[in-house]
């Protein structure tokens, strides 16, 4: 059986046949995409606004609003990138048993088609993006760069997962930004963890092809580690974890938060215990299983006004103000 993560089946299958091949491009049959681009960005939001308390409190401000438009930004650049990745990489999808039946590379949907769906997609978002902060604004057009050159990075560097975590993480500052309208070493801090997050689970991923790779010249994290790849993620996951803590501590996030940041931790634990690293399968499944940190982070976040912790409230935290 080709091994795949394209889901045909479902809600896909129920919509209009033309339609099908461009949900597939933009990958609406895998939301765990568009949840790992989602998640940093309510994390930026929810903390900003100092846990759920804080977003009731400020609701005519628009934190509710924020978080929707961060939930439709997300689904919509999500597909864009994948249109973006599927362009560039058609020849190499085509040898690559994962891949291999993609829209585009599978002939289903030509450039032209593709390239005005993906102008549509960049269009819209960025009409929701101008609804946001200054800073968001600028952040969220720098971020289009990041975008446009990650796919060529397994090209040329080992660590394509890396380029990946600065590049799809841009929401941890951009919620931040929108919520409180500056960018403060917390936001940064909590980008940080949330780039090692994505270097931990996208090492995952990569071990999906790691065999294909190797024949047609693809780099990853997953090749470059090779069978050491488990004791690397794990770094990599207890880094993002220091990260968060710290970004909690600085924000003044309460006890509360940091005991329920607790579960994310142990989650991180489960991955490591039962990702199988020559299976796919595993890969995958475990991979997915990221939403679910995801979720118990923002969870956590959300108690953030309970128990507040003033420990780095009297040092000078820099911040851009717009």
């Amino acid at each position: 059986m080709t091994h795949t993560d394209i889901n045909s089946e479902g809600w896909i299958s129920r919509l209009p046949e033309d339609w099908q091949p461009y949900a597939l491009l933009m990958r609406l049959d895998r939301p765990v995409g568009w949840w790992l681009l989602l998640l940093p960005g309510l994390w930026g939001i929810m903390l900003g606004a100092n846990g759920v308390q804080g977003i009731h409190a400020q609701a005519g401000h628009g934190d509710v609003r924020l978080m929707i438009y961060f939930f439709l930004g997300a689904v919509m650049m999500r597909g864009a990138g994948c249109i973006i990745n599927d362009i560039l990489d058609r020849d190499l999808d085509k040898q690559v048993e994962r891949t291999s039946k993609r829209p585009i590379a599978a002939g289903i949907i030509n450039i032209p088609q593709a390239v005005i769906l993906l102008a549509c997609l960049l269009f819209v978002s960025f009409i929701i993006l101008l609804q946001t902060s200054g800073i968001t604004i600028m952040l969220g057009i720098l971020s289009l760069g990041l975008i446009g050159s990650y796919p060529l990075m397994k090209r040329i560097t080992w660590w394509p997962q890396a380029f990946l975590g600065i590049t799809f993480n841009f929401g941890a500052l951009m919620g931040w930004s929108a919520a409180t309208h500056d960018l403060r070493f917390e936001a940064v801090a909590l980008y940080i963890g949330a780039f090692f997050w994505t270097l931990g689970y996208d090492t995952i991923y990569a071990h999906q092809d790691k065999d294909d790779d190797e024949i047609v010249g693809i780099k990853s994290t997953a090749r470059l580690f090779g069978d050491n790849s488990k004791f690397w993620v794990s770094i990599f996951y207890a880094l993002s974890m220091v990260f968060i803590i710290l970004s909690c501590l600085i924000a003044g996030a309460g006890l509360v938060t940091l005991a329920l940041l607790i579960l994310p931790a142990m989650h991180f634990m489960k991955q490591l215990r039962y990702w199988d690293i020559y299976d796919p399968e595993s890969s995958l499944d475990i991979f997915k299983s990221n939403k679910i940190f995801g979720i118990m982070v923002l969870f956590a976040f959300a108690f953030a006004e309970i128990l507040k912790l003033e420990i780095f409230a009297s040092l000078p935290i820099p911040h851009i103000g717009f």
